[in-house]
């Protein structure tokens, strides 16, 4: 992998991290290196699953694809707030 598509998967996950966190409603309780995690984390999962369905062979943007990584790291950022707030 070059270092362009490491970079581009940072900043994916980043904006998928954001979005994800952004759709949860309330106040979390990670870190902006959690958010980045489970953004990428989501975004690569999201990509998986959207081949997988057949949902990222379209033309233009993959607005299915999208959701779906927003969703997982909505799902994502969720689960990890709720165990690190019961600390």
């Amino acid at each position: 992998m070059e270092i362009s598509g490491v970079v581009s998967a940072l900043v994916i996950g980043a904006l998928i991290g954001v979005l994800g966190r952004l759709a949860v409603p309330g106040r979390q309780h990670i870190g902006v290196l959690w958010t980045l995690t489970v953004g990428i984390a989501a975004a690569l999962l999201g990509t998986l699953v959207a081949r997988g369905s057949g949902l990222a062979d379209t033309r233009g943007v993959d607005w299915a694809e999208c959701l779906t990584q927003i969703a997982l790291a909505a799902t994502g950022v969720w689960a990890l707030s709720r165990v690190k707030g019961f600390r």
